[in-house]
């Protein structure tokens, strides 16, 4: 071989051994375009919006709910797990008939494993294509029973990642695809509309408190004209995961006195009107 192919030779081992031993580099995304906030103003003068809303299908939400809604005139958003949803169906019939929203839970309500109760469907072993089954086929099971597609979602426990290590991913993106909006659990504030991402609304746990400890909430959302989605599970007097009844009654009537500005809404239509809003 001539001096100069073996030289070419040698050259170009040492190129591919070099790019073998690269170490990858990840790969790089477009960079986030900054959002620029769109001034909004409630209707009709309101300071500050309100959304009720409940996850798990709670069997207490229909029984004690329903009726306690209608006598004071408010509609709520039902995120519903399917695999409890079957448990009653005439009342969730019930509560579509009555106008209330119905939200998507998921199919099994999948959370960490570090919930024993959640070990065999821990989010740490899931991955996009699981998640997207869980949010479609959970969708097409509420269609098929109540005869309405949910557009609301609230991520069970509030958790928003699927994965572990550097696998972990965010599945907010599907909820955007899927959804007009995504509830989180035990935040600490209100949503701002100006600003707020719809796939990754605040919830404001409202369980096991009294209207004086919920109340600090509304006047700092009256104050900067947000939007508070309270969330809890039971509905009835007492008890662990549980709206108070008698809470729910001063909040009701706080928000539905003309003086303190508060509308009062299920998400998606309050939702609906912030998009309208924006696209104006």
């Amino acid at each position: 071989m001539p001096t100069f192919a073996r030289l070419f030779f040698a050259i170009s081992c040492l190129v591919f051994l070099a790019a073998c031993m690269q170490k990858p580099q990840p790969e790089t995304q477009a960079p986030v375009a900054a959002f620029k906030p769109v001034n909004i103003s409630w209707p009709e003068g309101k300071k500050a919006a309100i959304s009720l809303t409940f996850d798990d299908a709670r069997l207490s939400q229909i029984d004690r709910g329903l009726d306690f809604f209608e006598t004071n005139g408010v509609k709520a958003t039902f995120y519903l797990s399917t695999f409890s949803m079957d448990k009653r169906p005439d009342g969730w019939k019930k509560a579509v008939a009555q106008g209330h929203e119905i939200g998507n839970h998921s199919l099994t309500h999948p959370c960490s494993g570090n919930f024993v109760w959640s070990r065999e469907k821990a989010l740490e072993n899931f991955d996009l294509e699981k998640m997207q089954f869980e949010l479609d086929e959970s969708n097409r099971l509420i269609y098929d029973l109540l005869g309405v597609m949910p557009e609301s979602f609230a991520y069970p426990c509030g958790q928003k990642f699927i994965g572990r290590g550097e696998q972990t991913q965010s599945y907010i993106p599907l909820i955007a695809r899927t959804f007009t909006s995504g509830r989180g659990f035990k935040d600490e504030t209100g949503n701002d509309p100006s600003f707020c991402d719809p796939a990754q609304l605040t919830g404001v746990d409202m369980d096991e408190h009294d209207f004086e400890e919920i109340l600090p909430y509304i006047t700092s959302a009256t104050e900067s004209g947000q939007w508070l989605v309270f969330a809890g599970h039971e509905i009835g007097d007492s008890g662990a995961q549980t709206t108070r009844v008698a809470m729910l009654e001063r909040l009701i009537a706080y928000a539905q006195n003309p003086e303190n500005g508060i509308w009062l809404a299920p998400v998606k239509e309050i939702n609906t009107y912030i998009a309208r809003q924006r696209s104006n």
